[in-house]
């Protein structure tokens, strides 16, 4: 399914609009001249910081006359943390009139190299901006580098290609994120009683060719190794982000891992870890920790199936990757401290 947005540029007009004021009140509002309410000084205020209105801004895009094409490619399918960045980007939409930049949303299988670096492939010429989840693949690599030499000013979001030549992330540190849940898990799980083994640690995983997630992989692996050796960590099982997938991997799990302790879940699709855990009764009693704030993992913080996510803020990004192809296509400065995305621990007890 693909999604556009309108193109048409934000004017002082719609401020007004919005405020429910004339257009000479905005006016006086907006150039600080005097002769309006306080009351009604605040609700135009208001209507700017809503929309996104910069005078200035708004007047050098139209004295340019210039507009632009952004494309957006998202995993197809029904992982919510997307899903969320895919709504925040559509709630830009007067930030993206403002500027002329028309958006689209293109959904695909982005655990596919082939499907991905196809789709990669049909994208020069129809945007001058483009935004991707990238697997870190050669094919995908080369997919990036093909639009960078068609003009195309590429970045990746959550997930990157850092040997290709996109021109900026978009995103966390995810070494940090995974031994941040690395720390988590050894933490909750604490020292090993007597001499014996501290038992498994089982991994479920989006992909192996997905960067963030083998990022991830690669942090928790590091804490583990330093500060908590006696627990033994399983080779990860791929679930694709497919909660029936992860509930299949995770009754196999439970069935064949008799000293499992702690599951954690680099991605999407904790859903179907809670199911299989419910089903054998232990939920609560082997330790999960996840990412993203969820419906789905905010119910299972509430009742106790996971006991911390590492988060990520989908509007952040989502703001993030618009500022910073809109600095890239028009020549402004990317304004690294504004897009720092923060990697933050959600517990049943600071939940937002």
């Amino acid at each position: 399914m693909n999604n556009q947005q309108d193109d048409g540029p934000l004017t002082l007009r719609d401020v007004a609009a919005a405020a429910g004021v004339s257009l000479a009140t905005a006016d006086r509002v907006v150039n600080g001249r005097p002769g309006v309410s306080e009351k009604t000084a605040r609700k135009v205020n208001e209507a700017v910081q809503r929309l996104g209105f910069r005078p200035l801004a708004a007047a050098a895009e139209l004295a340019r006359a210039r507009s632009w094409r952004f494309g957006v490619v998202l995993p197809r399918g029904s992982n919510r943390f997307m899903l969320d960045i895919a709504d925040n980007i559509r709630a830009q939409a007067d930030w993206f009139r403002a500027r002329r930049i028309a958006v689209e949303i293109i959904e695909t299988d982005v655990f596919d190299a082939d499907r991905l670096a196809a789709e990669l492939a049909g994208l020069p010429g129809r945007f001058d901006g483009v935004a991707v989840v990238a697997l870190d693949h050669p094919r995908i690599r080369a997919a990036i580098d093909d639009l960078v030499d068609a003009g195309v000013a590429v970045v990746t979001l959550v997930s990157d290609s850092p040997s290709s030549r996109r021109r900026h992330y978009v995103g966390i540190d995810n070494i940090a994120a995974g031994r941040t849940a690395g720390s988590l898990v050894g933490r909750f799980l604490g020292p090993p009683r007597g001499d014996g083994p501290g038992g498994s640690i089982g991994i479920v995983t989006g992909s192996g060719s997905l960067r963030d997630h083998a990022e991830r992989r690669f942090g928790f692996g590091q804490v583990m190794a330093e500060e908590y050796p006696h627990l033994t960590r399983l080779a990860p099982v791929e679930g694709r982000d497919d909660p029936e997938r992860n509930r299949a991997l995770v009754r196999r799990m439970i069935a064949d891992i008799p000293d499992l302790v702690a599951i954690y879940n680099t991605g999407e699709g904790s859903v179907g870890i809670g199911e299989a855990l419910a089903e054998a009764g232990l939920a609560r009693r082997i330790l999960c920790v996840g990412h993203e704030l969820t419906p789905a993992t905010r119910r299972m913080l509430l009742d106790g199936t996971f006991a911390a996510l590492v988060a990520q803020d989908p509007g952040h990004e989502a703001r993030s990757m618009a500022r910073v192809l809109h600095a890239l296509v028009s020549g402004q400065e990317i304004v690294a401290a504004q897009e720092h995305i923060r990697v933050e621990v959600i517990l049943r007890d600071n939940l937002p």
